[in-house]
């Protein structure tokens, strides 16, 4: 038998289940434990939290005819109660996640609607109220209220409690309280899962585009995935940590520059300028001072105080490119520096220390040249502590429908033309040159052919007398002439050729023209497409 306690408001339990409920940071979480704890109550026979959703369940709602507003609904996301039933089976299904009220329906749909707390004390005259609630005579429900939940002015669902005797008064005032801090702990919750939805996405797209990086762009600004580019990767993982001087050889246009720059992001200087010097480009009579600066007067024209390339990159790194070009005269300062890190100013008497690591990268032959009096001996070997050869465009094939995807995306952002299609044609005629130019030189052809294209297929216009000639077809089994020359027949030629045009096709699925058609993989005008497969024979087979 119930005492006058029982049905008495708990204050102090009121507040810890406040705090109870700041603690927690995800949203199924916070509501399960609020039904729990308030259910543990021995006057409460049911706790229900229904939150407004959008609506799902429209075609098969039974209160649809009642239904004002379509595009939300109270959905039931918690609920627990304590039942009277002896059988398992007729026990009231507490917390149904198909269970919806449209708003403005029943005392549970107008305390969301009106955001005014609603109270039922005799249910027997108050039958209309309880749409949805058929349980309740069946558990000697004697009263029910529902409390809207808000948070900032913004209705969020509702809290329906249920009980089996008269409710007390008092926790009337207590009702509102604790729905408000509710709709707090609401907004805390999903504002929470909303951060760590945000981080894991965020997570995930940094797996991605590492993974990108380590396939499409490899390492930095060094784009590929061959053998000989692993290879330069493996140096400059070797030598970046130390202060080692390095000597970047290769041909014109080969990324000499990239392979400078992933040194000087992967040292310890890293946070420190990078500073580049093209040799190749400065003076003869003004090496020194670009090299090392010059006072106020020290010659005509330095009408001020100017700071040398080596004191500007202090603390970091000096990229000399295409240091062969220095002159031998000026050679032997450079190796002063190199030695003892000190230099002066033109025109000043004063030393100044170097902190500087050297990077020196040259096209040309730099053993030849010191051998042949070009180049200071001792400064090439001074620079030949760490060498990194870089290889050409020619001997990294395997990179070139990297490098092309990479400069095609470049292309069409600096540009700003229409992104066109990279056909796999395309890469085989790119990947069939042989690039005197290296990087420098596709890249130029593939800004020029995304011009071109307009948003269409990009063509290139390659010099066929460049064009590495593509390995010669295996020949059919048949006899040989005696000296071991092999050739293949008129007949021969033509079954190859009707062979390959079936095979594209089928891979294409019959497909001739636009992307991914036969004609586009074959790198041929539709049109030629065509007329070869009537001059063999050749139709799409019925289904």
């Amino acid at each position: 038998m119930e005492t006058t306690s029982d049905s008495r408001f708990d204050p102090n339990f009121a507040l810890q289940m406040l705090l109870e409920m700041a603690q927690e940071h995800s949203l199924e979480h916070l509501l399960q434990k609020l039904v729990r704890l308030a259910v543990e109550r021995p006057y409460m026979a049911c706790v229900q939290i229904w939150l407004l959703d959008p609506g799902d369940r429209c075609a098969v709602c039974p209160r649809r005819a009642e239904c004002l507003d379509t595009t939300r609904c109270l959905h039931l996301v918690a609920g627990r109660g304590v039942s009277l039933a002896a059988v398992a089976e007729e026990v009231p299904r507490f917390d149904d996640p198909q269970a919806r009220i449209p708003l403005g329906v029943g005392f549970v749909g107008k305390a969301a609607a009106t955001g005014e707390q609603i109270l039922l004390r005799d249910l027997t005259r108050q039958s209309a109220e309880l749409v949805g609630f058929d349980w309740l005579e069946r558990e000697q429900i004697r009263a029910c209220g529902a409390t809207p939940i808000t948070y900032k002015g913004e209705i969020l669902g509702a809290i329906v409690g249920f009980v089996r005797n008269t409710p007390a008064e008092e926790g009337r005032p207590w009702g509102r309280i604790f729905a408000d801090h509710i709709g707090a702990a609401i907004a805390n919750a999903r504002a929470f899962e909303e951060i760590e939805r945000l981080k894991a996405q965020l997570e995930r797209r940094n797996a991605y585009l590492q993974e990108e990086v380590m396939e499409a762009r490899a390492y930095g600004d060094l784009i590929g995935q061959s053998a000989a580019l692993r290879q330069i990767i493996s140096q400059i993982d070797l030598v970046a940590p130390t202060d080692a001087s390095v000597l970047v050889l290769g041909e014109t246009g080969t990324g000499k520059e990239m392979v400078a720059h992933e040194i000087h992001r992967r040292s310890q200087r890293k946070d420190g300028p990078l500073v580049r010097v093209n040799c190749a480009s400065i003076p003869k009579d003004l090496f020194e001072s670009e090299f090392f600066g010059h006072v106020k007067g020290a010659f005509t024209g330095a009408i001020k105080d100017r700071a040398g390339r080596f004191e500007t990159a202090e603390g970091g790194t000096l990229f000399l490119d295409e240091i062969g070009e220095v002159p031998v005269d000026m050679q032997g300062k450079l190796l002063r520096v190199l030695q003892e890190k000190r230099y002066e100013r033109v025109g000043d008497d004063r030393t100044q220390q170097a902190d500087v690591r050297i990077i020196a990268a040259s096209n040309r032959d730099l053993k030849k040249a010191a051998a042949t009096g070009r180049f200071r001996e001792d400064l090439y070997y001074r620079l030949h502590v760490f060498p990194i050869q870089v290889p050409p465009l020619r001997e990294r094939r395997d990179d070139i429908p990297l490098l092309a995807r990479h400069f095609v995306e470049l292309s069409v952002k600096e540009l700003r033309c229409l992104k066109p299609r990279l056909t796999r044609a395309a890469v085989v005629q790119l990947q069939s040159y042989d690039w005197p130019g290296n990087v420098r030189e596709l890249r130029n052809v593939i800004e020029r052919a995304v011009i071109l294209a307009r948003g269409g297929v990009l063509q290139f216009d390659l010099p066929t007398a460049a064009t590495a000639s593509p390995a010669p077809p295996a020949p059919l089994p048949g006899p040989s002439p005696a000296d071991g020359v092999t050739f293949l027949t008129e007949v021969e030629m033509r079954q190859r050729e009707r062979d390959n045009l079936r095979a594209v096709l089928e891979y294409a699925g019959w497909k001739i023209k636009g992307p991914d058609g036969a004609a586009e993989l074959l790198g041929i005008k539709p049109t030629t497409l065509l007329s070869r497969l009537k001059k063999n024979g050749l139709k799409r087979p019925r289904a």
